[in-house]
C-alpha cells in the first residue's frame, strides 16, 4: 500500500511540473504596435521575426515565442468590434498573433 501511495505521490509531482513547463498563450496584437518592431519583422516574415516576437513574450514574462503569424479579422472572436473602428483612411490595422511559452 505504501508503494502505491509513493508512486501515485511521484506521479502527481511529475504531472504538475510537465503541466507548469507547458503553459503557453497567444497575444493578438495590431500590426502598427509602437516599439517592437511588429509591421517591419513579423507581420512581413522578416528574419527578425523571432527576435522581435521573443522580446514581445519576454515583457510579458514568458521565457519564448514559440510561433508567430499573421491573423486575418475573420479569425478573430470578440476582441474586435464589428465595424470598422481600427480603419482609418481606408486602411484598417492588421494583427499578428506571437504564442509565448513559459
Amino acid at each position: 500500500m505504501r508503494y502505491l501511495l509513493a508512486a501515485l505521490t511521484v506521479a502527481a509531482v511529475l504531472y504538475g511540473n510537465i503541466s507548469a513547463q507547458a503553459e503557453k498563450r497567444i497575444f493578438i496584437i495590431a500590426n502598427n504596435s509602437d516599439g517592437y518592431g511588429v509591421d517591419r519583422c513579423l507581420a512581413s516574415g522578416a528574419a527578425c521575426g523571432k527576435t522581435v516576437a521573443t522580446a514581445y513574450c519576454k515583457a510579458r514574462e514568458f521565457a519564448q515565442a514559440g510561433s508567430f503569424r499573421k491573423v486575418d479579422r475573420a479569425e478573430i472572436t470578440g476582441a474586435i468590434p464589428a465595424s470598422n473602428s481600427s480603419c482609418r483612411g481606408g486602411a484598417c490595422d492588421q494583427f499578428v498573433a506571437i504564442e509565448c511559452t513559459r
